[in-house]
């Protein structure tokens, strides 16, 4: 079920917008986007590539701060933290899944794991057993001890997940998480996040998937950096 719309947002944007520079000429990236997102939910954005959908996603994830318009995250405005005060905020409450696994080929898929407490400043004895335990959530922890090169690609994204969920965020960004798979393993890891989802997690994800979206409460669609519907998909 959705969440209640009296449920306070759990991010805000309004007239949120992104301009990068490029020499003489400007880009817009987003062209002024308002946007709720509540504990509880999952939104699919969509829209035609350069529509602005990686770009709102890292604003959400504060990996990127709009060029001018009002962020809220948890109530706080995003626009008058420090740059440490941002970091503790993403590595606190939200967690992030990319289409390419991103995962450090050197190192294990629990040392992977374990990458955001050591940000996190967990004390180094919890570093295994809460990484065995968000292994344990996404079914991999019997590759806990395999490195990267020996994952299937399923097994990759698992791992990038359970990576992305070991320090408990409150809000979860998945860039085209089954992009680079095939039909039957996008279909599990949609299969994961939903059961994700239904735990509590609330769950954001960019896709250009129809399917995926479908699984989603709301689909937000991006047209040259505005929204350009809104609704149930």
């Amino acid at each position: 079920m959705p969440p209640a719309p009296d449920v306070p947002p759990l991010v805000s944007l309004r007239d949120v917008a992104r301009v990068y520079p490029r020499g003489a000429r400007a880009v817009v990236a987003l062209a002024g986007v308002s946007l709720d997102v509540r504990e509880g939910e999952k939104l699919a954005i969509m829209g035609p590539s350069g529509s602005g959908k990686t770009t709102l996603l890292s604003i959400l994830g504060c990996l990127d701060r709009p060029t001018r318009g009002e962020h809220l995250f948890e109530g706080r405005r995003v626009e008058a933290l420090s740059d440490d005060e941002l970091s503790r905020l993403r590595n606190r409450s939200i967690g992030f899944v990319f289409q390419a696994f991103h995962l450090i080929p050197q190192l294990t898929v629990a040392e992977n794991v374990e990458t955001p407490l050591l940000y996190e400043g967990a004390p180094p004895a919890e570093w295994r057993p809460r990484a065995l335990r968000s292994l344990e959530r996404v079914g991999l922890a019997a590759r806990a001890d395999h490195r990267p090169s020996e994952l299937s690609g399923g097994e990759a994204q698992r791992a990038a997940i359970a990576r992305a969920l070991v320090t408990e965020p409150r809000l979860l960004l998945a860039d085209e998480p089954t992009g680079n798979l095939d039909s039957a393993t996008g279909e599990e890891i949609a299969s994961l996040l939903d059961e994700l989802h239904a735990r509590g997690r609330t769950v954001v994800l960019v896709t250009h998937n129809e399917t995926l979206a479908r699984r989603a409460h709301r689909v937000v669609r991006l047209r040259d950096g505005r929204v350009e519907s809104e609704g149930t998909p």
